[in-house]
């Protein structure tokens, strides 16, 4: 059997990372859509958040990622007991996160529950499959409805963290996000010129101060 590759090629990413917060031990970054989290094999995919951050800072080591698309906050070790630390968190489900995200249509509850399994589909997709799926959870609020467009604007709060599972939770539901290639209908995808997806907010307890800590990063949308 061939081994899976992904023949994606990343376009130039001209956006720049920000940098929100830093101290001796972490960083939290503002990613921008259309860039890596981690490069690829392909040599033509090595621009990445990683990559231009070892630049600066060699010993950094990403805890999570975002997909390509998908901009915003990004927790960055800068030392290996930190990375270790910070990771239980979010090996445990300590770590809680928020997107905001745009989706195709008019949702008509005011917030709910998605509670549908991912399994791993072709690749690179991903499915729901009540028999091979994990659990895959995710709280949603309505911020806007835009009548006008057709559009529903959403706080996500994924209570799990499977791969790709705002996406495929928002498809499934017929809502899917506004710009996304992998699972929106081609009306989804062209009302939008990138994934209408921020990573907003983040919280996680400061591994060394042992403070609990809320950082945030409004959407560009």
């Amino acid at each position: 059997m061939q081994p899976q590759t992904d023949p994606f090629i990343a376009p130039i990413c001209h956006g720049k990372i920000e940098l929100l917060y830093q101290d001796a031990h972490l960083l939290i970054i503002n990613k921008p859509t259309g860039l890596l989290s981690l490069s690829g094999k392909h040599p033509d995919n090595l621009d990445s958040v990683h990559y231009r951050l070892v630049q600066d800072f060699p010993t950094c080591t990403l805890l999570h990622r975002l997909d390509f698309g998908t901009s915003g906050m990004m927790v960055v070790a800068l030392n290996k007991t930190v990375n270790g630390l910070i990771g239980k968190q979010f090996q445990n489900g300590e770590v809680e996160k928020t997107y905001t995200a745009i989706l195709d249509g008019l949702l008509l509850d005011d917030e709910g529950l998605i509670d549908l399994p991912i399994a791993k589909g072709e690749f690179p997709l991903q499915k729901i499959c009540a028999e091979t799926g994990k659990h895959a959870l995710t709280e949603y609020q309505v911020i806007e409805r835009d009548l006008d467009n057709q559009t529903t604007r959403v706080l996500f709060k994924p209570v799990t963290g499977r791969t790709h599972q705002l996406r495929v939770h928002s498809a499934q539901i017929n809502h899917p996000i506004l710009g996304c290639d992998l699972y929106a209908t081609d009306q989804a995808f062209f009302k939008a010129e990138r994934l209408m997806l921020h990573a907003n907010s983040i919280t996680f307890t400061h591994p060394i101060t042992l403070e609990q800590n809320t950082f945030h990063c409004p959407a560009p949308f």
